[in-house]
C-alpha cells in the first residue's frame, strides 16, 4: 500500500460525511418548505415519516394521533408495519401508550418487552429496537412518532434520538397548521355568511322600510281626505295609490330574497331608473327635482350600477321621509375610472355628529346612512355627507366604475388574531367585532403562549388582542420574538384595572392599546382599528383609572426635592429653560429631572403629566 492510498481513504470518507450531511440538511429544508401555507395533512405526515427513516437508516414506522382526554390513539400514517392506518386504539397499550405515560422520548432494544404491544412475534421488527417520542404541543400530547430498526443488531444513539425529536416537531407544526387552517376556513366562511346576511338585511331595510313609509303616508292622506269630505270619490284614489304601493313592496321583496336586485333597473339604464324616483319623490313631497348627467354616460358593471342606484334611493328616501324640501337634485357625473353620484336638498338639514357620530364608523342601528356608507366602502369608493341643520343636505358617492376583484370585494381591512386562555372570552369577542366591525375579521383564536407565536408566523394578522394576563405571565417573550417578525404589528391588550407599572411593561413589550373587559362592541372595534392604523389609543375607563391611580403612585414616588420643585413648575406649564433660570440649574440638568419625573409616574408627556395632577381625559387617547 503507497502512503498516498490511506489519504485518498480519508479523503474519500470525508467527502462521503459532507454528502451524508448536505442530505440531511436537502431534507430539513425540503420539509420546512412543506410546512409553510396550505397542505393536506396525511400526505405531508407521510412525507415526514419517510424523510425520518431514510435519514435513521430505516425502512418502518408510524405517527399517531392522540386523544388524552378519551384516553385512545390513532394510526394516521404506517409505513410498512402492518397496515394499520385509521385505527384507533386504547392508551393503556401499544408502544404510543407506553410513550404517553412516560411523557418523554422512549429507546427500546427491542419491540418484544413492550407489554400488549400489536406486532405479532412473526413479524421481522420483533426483535429489532425501537425509538418512539411524543408529539407536543405545549403541555399536551397530541402525537406520538416511531421508528423501527431494520434489524436486531442496531441500537439507537443519543444523536440518532434527537433527529427523530426533530422530525417529531415537524409533526407537532403540521397538525397545528392544519387545525389553524381548519379554524380560519371555518371562520372565512363564517365571514361570508355575515357579510351576505348584512346585504340582505340592508336590502330588505331600503325596500321593505321605504314601502312602508310611503304606504304611511298615503293612508295618512286618505285619512286627512275622509275627515275633510268624508266622500267615497276622494279616498279611494288614496287607497287605490296604498294598494298599489303594497304590490310593488312585495314585488321587491321577493326579488331582493331572491338576489334578483333592484326592479327599477329591470331593463332601463341607471339615470333612467334615478329619473323614475325624483318623479316618486315629487308625487309624494311635491318638490321640484332635478336630474343632471356629466360626462359620456357609458355601460357601468351591474354590481356598480346596483349599489350606485341603492344609494341615490336610500338619500332620495331619506329626503322624502326626514328633509321637508322644496327642491331636490340627483347627478350623475361620469369621469376616468370613476362615477359620482350626487343627492342635494334644500330642506332642513340635521347635526350629523350630534345625531350619528362619525358617519365613516357609524353604529349598526342607522341602516339607511350606515347602509350608504358601507356599499360604497364594499366597493372601494367614499361617501360624503354635508349637512348643516336649517341649510340642507347633500351627498355624494364616489365608486369606481368596475367591481372589484372578487378576493377583494370584501376581504376585511383588518385581520385579528385573539390570544385569551377563557374560551366564553374568546367567543364573545368574536360576536361583539362581527357585529360591530364588518371590516375586522378573525382568523383564529388561541390559549396559550406557546400557540401565540405559531398562530401568528402561519396567519400573520394586522392586530393582536392578548389578555394582560397571559402578558405578564408567559407572552413578554413570545411578543418579542413576534416583533422581531414584524415590528410593525399592532398588539392591543384586554384587562380590567392596570397598574401604571404595568402599562410601563406592557408597552416595553410593544402592546400599542388597552381596552376595559367590559367595554362595548364598539368601542373595542374603535380601539383594534386604531392600531390597526398605527395609532396608539387607551380606553376611557381605563385611562381615567390610570390618570387616579397614576396619581397616587406619583405621590408615593420618593421625589426628590429638586423633582418635586421641577414636577410643579411643569404641572404649571412652565418651560424647560423658565424653569432652569427660575431654579439656577443648567436646561439639560432640567431635562434629567422632567425624564425622571415622567418615569416615575408612568406619564408619557408633559400634557399627561399635567392630566394626572389636575386635568380630565377624554374618553379615548391616542398617545402622541
Amino acid at each position: 500500500m503507497t502512503e498516498a492510498e490511506p489519504e485518498f481513504d480519508t479523503l474519500v470518507r470525508s467527502l462521503r460525511d459532507v454528502e451524508g450531511a448536505q442530505h440531511k440538511l436537502d431534507s430539513v429544508a425540503a420539509l420546512a418548505r412543506d410546512l409553510a401555507g396550505r397542505f393536506e395533512l396525511q400526505p405531508l405526515l407521510g412525507r415526514i415519516l419517510d424523510h425520518a427513516t431514510s435519514l435513521l437508516g430505516c425502512e418502518s414506522g408510524s405517527i399517531a394521533l392522540v386523544n388524552e382526554a378519551s384516553g385512545t390513539y390513532t394510526k394516521k400514517v404506517d409505513i410498512g408495519v402492518g397496515c394499520q392506518e385509521g385505527q384507533t386504539f386504547s392508551l393503556k397499550e401499544g408502544f404510543t401508550g407506553q410513550i404517553v405515560r412516560s411523557r418523554s422520548t422512549v429507546i427500546l432494544d427491542a419491540y418484544s418487552s413492550i407489554e400488549r404491544g400489536h406486532i405479532p412475534p412473526t413479524d421481522p421488527r420483533w426483535n429489532c429496537a425501537v425509538i418512539g417520542v411524543p408529539i407536543r404541543w405545549g403541555e399536551q400530547i397530541i402525537g406520538a412518532f416511531i421508528v423501527f430498526s431494520p434489524d436486531q443488531g442496531r441500537v439507537f444513539t443519543p444523536e440518532e434520538a434527537r433527529l427523530a425529536e426533530l422530525f417529531a416537531s415537524h409533526a407537532a407544526i403540521a397538525l397545528a397548521n392544519s387545525e389553524l387552517h381548519a379554524t380560519a376556513s371555518v371562520r372565512e366562511r363564517e365571514a361570508a355568511v355575515a357579510a351576505e346576511r348584512e346585504r340582505a338585511v340592508r336590502d330588505v331595510h331600503e325596500t321593505v322600510g321605504r314601502s312602508l313609509a310611503t304606504l304611511l303616508l298615503s293612508l295618512d292622506e286618505a285619512e286627512k281626505a275622509s275627515r275633510l269630505d268624508g266622500g267615497e270619490h276622494t279616498v279611494t284614489p288614496h287607497l287605490s295609490k296604498a294598494r298599489t304601493i303594497a304590490h310593488d313592496a312585495l314585488t321587491e321583496t321577493r326579488r331582493t330574497v331572491l338576489g334578483m336586485g333592484p326592479a327599477a333597473l329591470a331593463g332601463r339604464t341607471l339615470d333612467e331608473a334615478i329619473a323614475g324616483e325624483l318623479a316618486w319623490v315629487e308625487s309624494m313631497s311635491g318638490a321640484g327635482t332635478q336630474l343632471t348627467v356629466i360626462g359620456d354616460a357609458r355601460p357601468l358593471a351591474p354590481e356598480i350600477a346596483h349599489h350606485a342606484f341603492k344609494i341615490v334611493q336610500e338619500a332620495l328616501n331619506n329626503v322624502v321621509t326626514h328633509a321637508r324640501a322644496t327642491t331636490v337634485r340627483a347627478g350623475l357625473i361620469y369621469d376616468a375610472g370613476t362615477l359620482a353620484v350626487v343627492v342635494e336638498d334644500n330642506g332642513q338639514g340635521f347635526d350629523l355628529a350630534a345625531a350619528h357620530g362619525d358617519h365613516a364608523t357609524l353604529p349598526a342601528g342607522c341602516l339607511g346612512l350606515h347602509g350608504m356608507t358601507s356599499r360604497a366602502i364594499h366597493l372601494g369608493g367614499d361617501l360624503h355627507i354635508d349637512t348643516t341643520p336649517g341649510w340642507g343636505t347633500k351627498v355624494r358617492a364616489t365608486l369606481p366604475d368596475r367591481a372589484p376583484e372578487p378576493e377583494a370585494s370584501g376581504q376585511p381591512q383588518w385581520k385579528i388574531l385573539i390570544a385569551n386562555d377563557h374560551p366564553v372570552i374568546s367567543a364573545g369577542l368574536v360576536r361583539l367585532l362581527s357585529i360591530a366591525e364588518p371590516a375586522i375579521q378573525v382568523t383564529a383564536e388561541v390559549r396559550s403562549a406557546e400557540q401565540l407565536f405559531d398562530a401568528f408566523e402561519l396567519l400573520r394578522p394586522d392586530v393582536l388582542l392578548v389578555d394582560l394576563d397571559m402578558v405578564h405571565q408567559n407572552t413578554t417573550g413570545v411578543l418579542a420574538g413576534i416583533r422581531g417578525l414584524d415590528p410593525g404589528v399592532a398588539i392591543v391588550v384586554l384587562t380590567d384595572n392596570p397598574t401604571v407599572e404595568q402599562v410601563r411593561s406592557a408597552r416595553q413589550a410593544g402592546v400599542r392599546g388597552f381596552i376595559n373587559r367590559r367595554a362595548s362592541g364598539d368601542t373595542i372595534a374603535r380601539v383594534i382599528v386604531a392600531a390597526g392604523q398605527g395609532q396608539a389609543l387607551v380606553e376611557g375607563d381605563i385611562f381615567d383609572h390610570l390618570l387616579g391611580s397614576s396619581s397616587t403612585e406619583a405621590e408615593s414616588d420618593a421625589f426628590t426635592t429638586r423633582e418635586r420643585e421641577v414636577h410643579d413648575m411643569v404641572v404649571r406649564g412652565m418651560a424647560d429653560k423658565q424653569i432652569a433660570r427660575e431654579l439656577g440649574i443648567s436646561v439639560k440638568t432640567v431635562e434629567k429631572h422632567v425624564g425622571s419625573i415622567l418615569r416615575k409616574t408612568g406619564a408619557r408627556n408633559r400634557t399627561m403629566l399635567a392630566g394626572m395632577t389636575g386635568g380630565k381625559a377624554a374618553p379615548a387617547h391616542p398617545w402622541g
